[in-house]
């Protein structure tokens, strides 16, 4: 099968599309025929072995000299082509969505069964690929939020903050988003109800919840916006400029540390991808109440193109990579 293949670390010209063997299906696992993935900071940061403290952290993704899995690629649509022993809820032919440890940016990808759900009945195998990593980010991050709360989306954007966005409106939220003079206008159609555009506008007012995305703010700056009872929710973020030891993982170090001597809550939550997840996501969206905006596709050959645009561009929303196997060409 065609796959996106990365052995070494470095940029968008590490990534080569290869033939590789086709995974199969193990006890547990389902094998599907991917129709689309789509990219997210993560596989961005994977393929610069950035932050490098990462290197020494997770040796079950990051590799010393590159990616633990040669073939990256996390969220992904398709159809099932093959089920591992006691898988008995799924058949062949169903079409499915999920997040990968890696291996989506391929024809063929092998899951265990906790990963995937059936795709959002009204969305297109594109639309679905965009959800599960960046939508179950805004969902795990929006948790604890009621109706009628103040929330502030900081970097409202991007493919979590468009999530977000929508999210805490169906939590019943007044939502005020913060993100480029671009974007303004979309961030709106989502249900923002005041924006901030942050190469004007100053942030101001004081807010139930603060989700921080972007990165770009000292811990004081981003408490000074929260309310004495409010929570502070601090999710990734920070510039696209490789080679840090640290990157984002500073600012969620300084605000762990200063949890127990700040009033406003401090969160800094780690998202994992279950069945539960999947199935709370597909059920907001069939209703209506969330739907994945998408900034621009490219061809599973374009993977290369497509991360350095997320990494040049800040890019909007999602991109998604969309495949069709060879056998279908």
């Amino acid at each position: 099968m065609r796959a996106i293949v990365q052995r070494v670390y470095g940029s968008s010209a590490m990534l080569t599309t290869t033939e590789v063997a086709r995974p199969r299906a193990e006890a547990g696992q389902v094998l599907v025929r991917v129709r689309a993935a789509s990219v997210n900071a993560r596989d961005w940061h994977l393929m610069r072995g950035d932050p490098k403290i990462a290197r020494w952290m997770d040796r079950s993704v990051f590799g010393r000299r590159g990616p633990a899995n040669p073939v990256q690629g996390g969220d992904f649509a398709g159809t099932v082509e093959e089920v591992g022993d006691g898988v008995t809820d799924l058949a062949v032919g169903d079409d499915v969505f999920g997040e990968a440890v890696s291996g989506a940016f391929a024809e063929f990808v092998a899951v265990p069964r906790g990963l995937l759900d059936r795709k959002p009945a009204n969305l297109s195998f594109a639309e679905a690929a965009a959800v599960p990593l960046a939508a179950n980010t805004a969902l795990t991050c929006l948790r604890h939020v009621g109706d009628g709360e103040r929330v502030l989306i900081i970097g409202a954007s991007g493919g979590v903050g468009t999530f977000a966005v929508q999210i805490a409106r169906a939590r019943g939220a007044r939502v005020s988003a913060v993100c480029s003079t671009r974007n303004v206008e979309a961030a709106r159609s989502l249900g923002a109800e005041q924006v901030f555009d942050y190469t004007r506008d100053t942030v101001t007012g004081r807010y139930d919840t603060v989700l921080d995305l972007a990165g770009t703010r000292t811990l004081r700056e981003l408490l000074r916006l929260v309310e004495p009872t409010g929570t502070l929710v601090l999710s990734g973020g920070g510039n696209f400029d490789g080679g840090s030891w640290f990157g984002p993982v500073g600012l969620l170090a300084r605000g762990q540390l200063a949890r127990p001597f700040v009033k406003p809550a401090i969160r800094c939550p780690m998202a994992e991808q279950t069945p539960q997840s999947l199935t709370e996501l597909r059920e907001l969206i069939e209703s209506g109440l969330l739907r994945p905006a998408i900034d621009r596709t490219y061809p599973l050959a374009e993977t290369p193109s497509a991360i350095e645009y997320m990494e040049t561009e800040h890019a909007r929303a999602k991109i998604v990579i969309t495949i069709a196997s060879s056998d279908e060409q």
